[in-house]
């Protein structure tokens, strides 16, 4: 016998007599048609929800992945803009120290660094915070010392040690104060 004189034969239907005579039953599982029929609504409405969840797990993912992009965009290089800024603390100290005693060229040489780095930062928008006169804020500074005084208002920064950055909208180092306090 060749392959293509074989006919596959499938199993009739039965009459269920008796209470809903009028249904059809199939031998190989036992049910009527509208079970079989209920059994795979039921399937189709499992599949779907399941299609549904899983679309929205893959939104959701899609987001996800477009915000850490936009924040590795925005705030990838701040680990090396966290470096440069003791360069800048440095150079400042240096300017603040120096003398045009015989060295006008040297100190003019610092200024000009330090106005390229500057001037490079903000082109990433790092932009210095303004401490000193405005109230303590300890989101923006951070206290390390206290100064009492009448000439100034109690919980404002009165001197800054070091000078502190924003990236964007986001800390990128904090200045170190010292905030008035009132006398005794």
């Amino acid at each position: 016998m060749e392959p293509k004189d074989i006919v596959e034969i499938t199993p009739p239907e039965t009459v269920v007599e008796g209470e809903g005579a009028s249904e059809t039953q199939t031998p190989e599982t036992g049910l009527t048609l509208e079970e079989q029929l209920a059994a795979k609504e039921k399937e189709a409405r499992e599949n779907w929800d399941r299609f549904l969840r899983e679309r929205a797990d893959l939104e959701n993912y899609r987001k996800r992945v477009g915000r850490e992009k936009e924040e590795l965009l925005n705030y990838g290089n701040k680990s090396l803009l966290e470096e440069i800024l003791p360069i800048i603390d440095n150079l400042e100290r240096a300017l603040a120290h120096a003398s045009d005693d015989g060295m006008g060229a040297v100190v003019e040489g610092i200024r000009m660094t330090h106005a390229m780095l500057l001037a490079t930062l903000k082109k990433f928008n790092v932009t210095p915070i303004e401490a000193v006169g405005a109230p303590f804020d300890s989101a923006y500074h951070q206290a390390m010392a206290q100064f009492p005084t009448d000439q100034h208002a109690p919980n404002t920064v009165v001197e800054e040690f070091q000078k502190g950055y924003m990236l964007k909208e986001r800390l990128l180092r904090p200045s170190m104060v010292t905030v008035a306090a009132p006398l005794k």
